[in-house]
Order: C-alpha cells, then structure tokens, then sequence
C-alpha cells in the first residue's frame, strides 16, 4: 500500500521538474546577456573578438524581408500541427514532411537577406570555397599539393575556409561544379536540401535504436532548429548531413548499410578535422545498437579506413595538415581573439544555433543518466545501464562531450553557431524527454530564437 506522503511527493515530482526546466531557461537568458554585454564592452575598448555582434558572428541590423511571411507560416504551421501529426503520421510520410518542411524553414530565413545576400552569394565570399573552385584543373593534383597551400601568406595560399579544412570539403564544390551545378546560387541550395536531411538522419538513427517515439518527437524540433539560419547557407549544413548520414546507416542493421555509415564517417573526417570527436557520437550508436555490434564496428571500421587509405594514397596526409592548419589557425583571428571570453561565451552561440530548448532537455538527459549509470554500478554491468538509458539520453549526452573537447581545444574560438552544427542537432534528440504538453511551448522558443535571431542580426559574412 502507498503512503500518502508517498503520493503527495509523486504528485510534485511534475512540477517540481517543470520548474527545474524554467530555471535552467533562466540560467541561458543570464548566460546570453552576460555574453552580449561582456561582448559589447570589449568590442567598444577594440579587444579583438572579430565579432561585431558577439558572440555571433554577425552585425546588429535589424531588417524585414520577402522570407519573412514565409517563415512565419511555416512556424505556425509546425506549431500548430506538427507536434500532433508526428505522432499519427505513417513513419515513410512523416519523414518526407519533416524534411520538406526543414527545407521550407531553411529556405523562408535565408529569402529574409534576400536571395542574392541570404543565398545566391553567400558562398561566393572571398574566403569560402566557391572562390577556389576555378582554380582546380586537376583533382590529383590538388590532393597531393594541398598541405603545402594551407600555411597563410603565400602566393597561393588557400582561402579561409578552404585552408581550415581537409580537401574533402573542397572536393564537395568541385564535384557540384563538374556535374554542371556550379555557381553561389546552385551551391547555396544544395547546402539547403542536403542539409534538410538530418531531420531524417537523426529521427531514423534514434528508431533503430529502439527509441520510436522519440524519434516521432524530435522532429519538429529538428525541422524549426534556429541553426537553420546557418544552414542556408554554409558548407557546415552539408557537413552536418554527412555526419548524421554516416551515425544512421551505423545504427540500422545489416553489415552493408554499417560499411557504407563508415565511408561518410570517414569522408566525413577529411571535410572537418574537428570531426575526430564524431567517434565519441559512433561510439555511442554502437553501444546503443540492439545486436551485432562487434560485426558494425568491423564494417564501419573498414569503411573509414578505405576513405583515410584513398587520401593518404592521393597525397594528402591528415596528420600534417591538421598540424599545418593549427599554425594557420594562429596567424589570423585566432591569435587575437581572447580564449577566457570565448570559452564561455561559444555556449552562448551554441544556445542561439540549438535553441533554449537543448538546457532543459540536457538537465532531463542528465538526471536519467545518473540514475542509470547508478543502477549500472550497483549491476556492475554499465554497457547495460547506458544502453537502458537509451538513445534520447546517450546522444545528446555524447555530443554534448564533444562540443565540450572542441570549446576547451581554444580552436573554436567564436562562430560556432555554425561549426558545431553537426552536433548541435544531435542534442535535439533530449528533446523527446520533455513532457509531451510542454512541447508546443518549447518549439515556440526555438522558432522565435530563429526569428529574432534572423531579423535583428546580419548573419551573412
């Protein structure tokens, strides 16, 4: 029989975890204050952040645009059916509209710059890659000679963007350009469209991870994530697909589909070399997967190996360009954008790219894995325990470590509300563990974070 206190304690326990999501909210407002108002101080004494709007990115300019009607109606639309209809939807359907309806919110942001500036030319920058892209005749070439174009100074150093990366997120434009889909405009949508498809990739990675109803859940969330701004458009929204691509193949069954999860994973390092700490989220999958592990991590293993064996046999060393691009990190911004501002403050930019949503769904993650891991020690069995835990626990938590390691590196030193998009959106999956009729709310905060965040601020570099 159960006591009455024992039931007045089980009727708080709502509330009381209602209110404790409300605090960490209001620990994120203080946070993003404390980094606007530290960030404007030191932009007015000339302290080098690089960032006129710290800690984004961007310049204060508040504007309208012909997006913005569009983007409106895809917000209300998502708030006011999606929810529901994520939970009824046949799985294949849901899908599709998640991904077109990521496309739409993707697409509506970027028209508030106006499709030259929010799309046709934001690729077109002198330090992106498009500007690269004539001056490749010869793929092999390229390869081999790429290290040696990394360093900054130099007749034919490469571009910003194209230096701080491996050649694979070079080669991305190169392919576009050689099957007759060059130009900012065909790049910039290409970028939206495949970028789209981590509202797939995540929902499908956390099914197979027997966690179904978290994947309907998350959707939403991941169709209105305020990194949208960024993603439309930027080479890290391809990225962030390709990643997402790779962990879900990993995660479904059957060796192929594993092997061919390795491949992007392992193409995946040679177009960011932060996406070592990809592994920490791999890990996870395979811990997660519910049989043939050992049998995934031998395919998926094979499949990065061949992709780091066909560089390295091309010419282009991992190692030495990580290296080489460490010390081009360092003749530029990074040199004088101070770390004791901006270890702190990318959390901030972080908050604004994942939305208010990712701290209490964390502080949710983080309680349940603490009794896990609890359980598991008393069982001595902890694979247990965090596979118990489940995926809407373990991949956020996962990512969460990696963006950790990139933010204490010091090589991540501002714009990250860009650059830790492919794991930003794995942080969404924590989403699943808010109650159900406060969901509506939170998705409210994520489509109003974008909005404001798009038409107070000019995002585009």
């Amino acid at each position: 029989m159960v006591s009455a206190p024992t039931l007045t304690a089980a009727r708080r326990t709502p509330g009381h975890r209602h209110r404790a999501d409300l605090a960490v909210l209001a620990v994120e407002v203080a946070l993003l204050a404390v980094a606007v108002g530290v960030g404007f101080v030191l932009n007015r004494r000339g302290v080098g952040l690089y960032a006129d709007a710290a800690p984004l990115y961007a310049t204060w300019r508040p504007h309208l645009g012909w997006g913005t009607p569009a983007a409106l109606l895809v917000a209300v639309a998502v708030l006011g059916w999606g929810a529901r209809w994520a939970r009824t939807a046949h799985w294949g359907a849901l899908l599709a509209a998640g991904w077109l309806a990521s496309v739409a919110w993707t697409l509506s942001l970027a028209l508030v710059d106006g499709w030259s500036a929010g799309l046709a030319r934001r690729l077109t920058a002198q330090a992106e890659y498009l500007t690269e892209v004539p001056r490749v005749t010869d793929i092999p070439a390229m390869l081999a000679g790429f290290a040696s174009r990394i360093l900054d100074f130099q007749p034919d150093s490469w571009s910003t963007h194209t230096a701080g990366h491996p050649p694979g997120a070079l080669l991305l434009f190169v392919w576009l350009d050689r099957v007759g889909l060059g130009g900012g405009a065909v790049a910039g949508l290409a970028c939206v469209l495949v970028g789209a498809t981590v509202a797939i990739s995540v929902p499908v990675t956390l099914r197979a991870l027997g966690a179904p109803d978290a994947a309907r859940s998350v959707v939403p969330f991941l169709v209105l994530l305020p990194g949208a701004v960024w993603m439309g458009a930027s080479g890290d929204a391809l990225f962030a697909a390709v990643v997402a691509a790779g962990l879900a193949l990993l995660a479904v069954r059957g060796p192929t589909a594993a092997a061919l999860g390795g491949v992007l994973l392992g193409f995946a390092l040679y177009l960011s070399y932060g996406f070592v700490l990809v592994g920490v989220l791999a890990l996870a999958v395979l811990v997660l997967r519910p049989a043939a592990r050992l049998r995934a991590l031998l395919a998926g293993g094979a499949g990065v190996l061949a992709v780091a064996a066909a560089f390295t046999l091309a010419g282009f060393h991992w190692w030495e360009g990580y290296r080489l691009v460490v010390e081009r990190y360092y003749q530029g911004w990074a040199a004088e954008r101070p770390y004791a501002y901006w270890v702190w403050a990318n959390l901030a930019a972080l908050l604004l790219s994942a939305g208010p949503v990712v701290g209490p769904a964390l502080r949710r993650a983080v309680v349940s894995a603490v009794g896990g891991a609890r359980a598991g020690w008393r069982r001595a069995a902890l694979a247990t325990a965090v596979r118990d835990a489940g995926p809407a626990v373990v991949l956020p938590l996962a990512a969460a470590v990696a963006i950790a390691a990139a933010d204490l590196s010091g090589l991540s030193k501002a714009e990250v509300e860009r650059i830790w998009l492919p794991f930003a959106v794995w942080l969404l999956a924590a989403a699943a563990l808010l109650p159900a009729g406060a969901r509506r709310w939170w998705l409210a905060g994520q489509a109003a974070t974008a909005l404001a965040v798009n038409h107070l601020l000019w995002t585009v570099s």
